[in-house]
């Protein structure tokens, strides 16, 4: 039994590796932080793993330590909460290639002894789950109670089973996809462009200096359009003035919108590392299931013992509705044990990480059937 195993811990280490990525590169060693919540039992039979999104992290029910507010996901995991931390042992691991400890371009290059930077390898969604493997390895955990994630969470929430099919009971996938879309890639390639655009960009060289911030925010602003909904922006912002009672036939933020738009860009630049953003959203571009598995995603999940639960929000236009179905058809297609809700809400993809009893409810029942 690991030391890692008292409630609200963070925790870094350093493995040996080799961890083989699917570009073929062998990366080592493997730098991974991570959280802990709650008490592993002696067989280490209790543990649920939470995979993050994009711009999240593994700080899902703790402090963040940058920004000082609450966990991301607080709502649903916590003592007597949807995941409860009283009787599961919760692991929340920084993804590979992101900025808050784990592996990535912000980290130090051994063979340079500066940091990685654009010599990192490119990397995966399946490369991330593998190093979550090599973290689970290390804390004793040989198989999950299950794993549970929104958008990119989803994305590796279902990579788990397909990679690992004996070392996940159950699989909660809330606003996901099985693959990105031509118009996902397409405003991915907008958010890089901003970045790469900015001068003090300086391909990729920039640690120590100034970073690229202003194309950092402008990517964080046309991403952030696609989490919320058009009548949630129309209900919170219409057309609304910023603090003026006329137009100042200007290039100020005016509107209200434009406003917010702005503030999400500039806070997001104090938490987040231009290159991690740069190198996990190609890995969500990358991201094909079927493609993986012969070009039919059912085979993805051929002879699977893993429960699934895909739930998905109908104001979601970034992975609408019919993305989750179509895992459903293919899990249908392949024998597995599926159930599938489409909640309303008003706040589009967001709403996964917003206060909602009905997700509480699903995801509670859900993970609790399988006690």
């Amino acid at each position: 039994m690991s030391n890692d195993q008292r409630f609200g811990l963070s925790r870094h280490v350093v493995l040996p590796g080799p961890l083989r990525l699917d570009g073929g590169v062998l990366l080592s060693p493997v730098e991974i932080a991570y959280e802990t919540y709650g008490t592993l039992d002696a067989d280490a039979g209790n543990a649920i793993l939470i995979c993050h999104a994009l711009t999240m992290d593994q700080f899902v029910a703790s402090t963040h330590p940058r920004t000082g507010k609450p966990g991301w996901w607080r709502q649903m995991v916590g003592p007597s909460k949807p995941i409860d931390t009283d009787r599961y042992f919760v692991v929340c691991a920084n993804v590979l290639g992101s900025c808050l400890g784990s592996s990535g371009p912000a980290t130090i290059n051994p063979a340079s002894g500066h940091e990685w930077g654009m010599a990192f390898p490119v990397i995966t969604i399946r490369d991330m789950v593998r190093a979550q493997a090599m973290l689970l390895d290390h804390l004793g955990i040989a198989r999950l109670k299950a794993v549970v994630g929104g958008s990119m969470g989803g994305m590796q929430a279902l990579s788990w089973p397909a990679t690992f099919p004996d070392r996940v009971e159950a699989a909660v996938v809330i606003a996901s996809t099985a693959r990105h879309t031509a118009q996902n890639i397409a405003f991915h390639e907008v958010g890089r462009q901003a970045v790469m655009a900015d001068p003090n960009w300086r391909e990729g060289d920039y640690y120590g200096a100034e970073p690229p911030a202003a194309g950092l925010a402008v990517a964080r602003m046309a991403a952030h359009i696609t989490y919320l909904s058009e009548a949630g922006l129309t209900e919170k912002f219409g057309r609304k003035l910023q603090a003026r009672e006329a137009k100042t036939f200007g290039f100020d933020a005016d509107f209200q919108v434009e406003s917010y738009l702005r503030h999400q860009g500039i806070a997001f630049v104090d938490r987040f590392d231009a290159n991690s953003y740069l190198y996990i959203t190609r890995a969500m571009d990358y991201f094909d299931l079927a493609e993986e598995h012969g070009g039919l995603l059912a085979n993805a999940f051929r002879g699977t013992n893993t429960r699934f639960c895909l739930v998905s929000f109908d104001t979601d236009w970034l992975y609408p509705t019919p993305e989750s179905r179509s895992i459903v058809h293919a899990l249908n297609a392949a024998g597995a044990r599926v159930s599938f809700v489409e909640l309303s809400s008003p706040y589009g993809h967001d709403a996964f990480l917003l206060d909602s009893p009905e997700l509480d409810r699903v995801v509670a029942g859900f993970v609790r059937a399988g006690v």
